[in-house]
């Protein structure tokens, strides 16, 4: 890179990160909450009670996501090292909230993937592409949410590319100390990034590619390539041998490969219609895409690159996609995965048609429909993206009561149907619903019960349970 180079990329990074500091102090209710409260927890569990990696704890006690008791609060989902680091950087800088540090946490990590996509691209193509694609990535209203939610995935998308950069530095160098310092960054990398977030094992197609280009069909003599996925894998196969120990803290999973949950129950979604259709269409298409930047994205793959490598990266995204199909139509963070590969070739593609307007009409008018083109898309994207960022103005109320009227001691049982947002705003360990009668969770512990619910509010009073505050939001019973 050259020193043009390294100034654009400034400029584009600060851009991001000004667009990340968005609404950076809201309550933690925004989209998704009740997984981003899941995450906060544990990281405000290790500020409280220290640091032990090998027993994260959140706010559940329920039973709620393994059908098991869980009056430990055990929290086995992914090794919680963004959840650590959260904990550690409000700990000893509580300049902010955990919420926006943890957020903060999160764009710091998206930064560097944007330095990466910048990188790649422009050695893979040319610095328009790299512009237009890191740039992308920095300020379109979907890429720019999910690299400030208190999520795992973007973290874990960063020490997947960390592993791709090094790896690709190395399949540049011959032997010498430089090249084995890479090969080392690049799996400890990629060890981190399986850990963090184990989707993010579909980008070790990218890295094979890389192989395969350093050495060809000498790849399988290599012990090198066989002792790389060796190193990094292993971690996260130990952990997942050691969680099988507690499974009450560990939530069921194989739903996210067919099925989505639906009013109806678990409906399969498995290559049906649907899944196209909401995949392809409203979150590719409209969310993230805006709409029109569909056709640089489909111009990129269609122009004939020197390397097949950036292919490889987007090849590593859509097995993500198919493979995870019903985890990817439920929820929206599930497509923080795929965001550097759209990224890169909208790039690709809005950087051909940049410099190939010879057979269209005037090249300024053609750069301007071009331009056109992305702040369309960017504000079409926006307008889908801007209710991500609301919330419920009255959980954060209804929990500074809750706060006020009971001691850190006490268990709270929300109605929330499972949600954990009000009991993480509360600051209380607890059930996020009435996940038994009443009379087994005063059994099992729980103080006082909170509900919006007018029937629940009914059946409630006519049991007589006392009636600790009560207002035309929520109703605070005691047990």
């Amino acid at each position: 890179m050259k020193k043009i180079d390294f100034f654009i990329l400034t400029i584009i990074l600060s851009i991001a990160l000004s667009f990340r500091l968005y609404k950076i102090n809201t309550p933690l209710a925004d989209l998704h909450s009740w997984r981003q409260a899941d995450t906060a927890a544990v990281a405000r569990n290790f500020m409280r009670n220290g640091f032990d990696l090998l027993h994260p704890k959140y706010d559940d006690l329920s039973s709620n996501q393994s059908g098991k008791e869980n009056p430990l609060g055990l929290r086995f989902v992914e090794f919680p090292i963004y959840n650590a680091s959260v904990a550690l950087i409000y700990k000893y800088f509580p300049l902010l909230s955990l919420e926006a540090t943890g957020r903060l946490t999160t764009a710091f990590f998206s930064l560097i993937i944007i330095g990466i996509i910048y990188y790649l691209t422009l050695k893979e193509s040319n610095r328009i592409a790299a512009i237009i694609s890191s740039s992308v990535y920095a300020i379109f209203p979907f890429f720019v949410f999910f690299s400030r939610v208190v999520l795992p995935e973007t973290t874990a998308l960063a020490f997947a590319f960390l592993s791709i950069f090094f790896l690709y530095l190395y399949s540049h160098q011959k032997k010498s100390i430089f090249s084995i310092i890479c090969f080392i960054f690049s799996v400890i990398s990629f060890a981190l990034g399986l850990l963090v977030k184990p989707t993010v094992i579909f980008y070790s197609i990218a890295l094979l590619f890389l192989f395969y280009r350093k050495y060809e069909l000498n790849l399988v003599k290599k012990p090198l390539f066989y002792l790389y996925f060796f190193i990094a894998g292993l971690p996260f196969l130990l952990w997942r041998l050691y969680i099988q120990n507690f499974p009450e803290g560990i939530p069921p999973s194989d739903w996210l490969i067919t099925s989505v949950n639906t009013y109806k129950g678990l409906e399969n979604i498995f290559f049906r219609p649907a899944f196209f259709r909401w995949i392809f269409f409203e979150r590719i298409n409209n969310f993230i895409f805006g709409g029109y930047l569909t056709l640089f994205f489909i111009y990129g793959i269609l122009k004939k690159p020197a390397s097949y490598f950036l292919h490889f990266i987007l090849i590593s995204a859509v097995a993500y996609l198919f493979i995870f199909q019903g985890g990817n139509v439920q929820h929206e963070y599930y497509q923080t995965i795929i965001l550097p590969a759209l990224a890169i070739f909208v790039g690709l593609g809005a950087s051909y048609l940049f410099t190939n307007t010879k057979t269209s009409i005037h090249p300024i008018f053609a750069h301007a429909t071009l331009i056109l083109v992305f702040v369309f898309s960017f504000f079409f994207s926006y307008y889908k993206v801007r209710d991500y960022y609301n919330y419920p103005s009255e959980l954060p109320q209804i929990a500074k009561i809750v706060n006020t009227l009971t001691k850190e001691s006490d268990k709270i049982v929300t109605d929330r149907m499972g949600d954990t947002t009000l009991l993480y705003l509360i600051d209380r360990k607890g059930a996020p619903s009435i996940y038994k009668d009443p009379s087994e969770l005063k059994k099992l512990g729980y103080n006082y019960l909170v509900t919006l619910n007018d029937g629940e509010i009914k059946q409630l009073k006519n049991d007589k349970y006392q009636i600790v505050f009560e207002n035309d939001k929520f109703t605070l019973f005691a047990l």
